[in-house]
Formats: structure tokens, C-alpha cells, sequence
């Protein structure tokens, strides 16, 4: 098997591509607060800062939210690099964020 097909999203990424994140979320409920906490330490972990993560409180930006078909909260989405990912909780699901996200372990 070539190593081109193994390489995660990050590692096929070139230097200067970034990934492109919304996380929308529920104002600062508990569930909303742990989503952010988790996802920024999984990407401060794993991304070498090479990602814009934009959080937008869902019931602020309801059009926005809309747009996006967001049906539950919180709601990650991977935007690039391709393929656009959806990923839905509180993003305490290590493996399961990282799998969504394109990353290998």
C-alpha cells in the first residue's frame, strides 16, 4: 500500500493550508463550554496551530445556523481541507473527534 494513501488530512496539507473549522454552539451551556474546551485541546495537541476555528453561538446567529442546516448542538464542521465533516456532541469522544476530523493517532 503507498504512503500517500495512509497520510492523514494535517500531514497532506501543505505548509501553508489551514483547516478551516465552525463550531456552533449553545451560548454557554455546559455541553457548549465542554465542546469548545475539548476541541481547542485536541487541536492545540495535534494541529500545530495551523487551523481557524470560529465559534458561533447558534441562538445569536440563527440565519447563519440555518445556512448551515444545523439540526443539534453542539455541531462541528470540518470545511476544508475536502471532505467537508460534520461532527455532533460535546467532543469528548477523543478517537471519534480525531477520526472526523482526518487525523491519525
Amino acid at each position: 500500500m503507498d504512503d500517500i494513501n495512509l497520510m492523514s488530512d494535517w500531514e497532506q496539507q501543505a505548509e501553508d493550508e489551514t483547516f478551516d473549522l465552525r463550531l456552533f454552539v449553545a451560548g454557554t451551556s455546559p455541553v457548549s463550554i465542554r465542546a469548545i474546551n475539548n476541541l481547542k485541546s485536541i487541536l492545540d495537541e495535534y494541529s500545530s496551530g495551523q487551523y481557524n476555528l470560529e465559534i458561533i453561538d447558534a441562538h445569536q446567529q440563527p440565519t447563519l445556523a440555518r445556512d448551515e442546516n444545523i439540526t443539534a448542538l453542539p455541531m462541528l464542521i470540518k470545511k476544508a481541507p475536502n471532505p467537508k465533516r460534520l461532527l455532533v456532541g460535546d467532543m469528548s469522544d477523543r478517537s471519534k473527534v480525531l477520526r472526523g476530523l482526518g487525523i491519525n493517532q
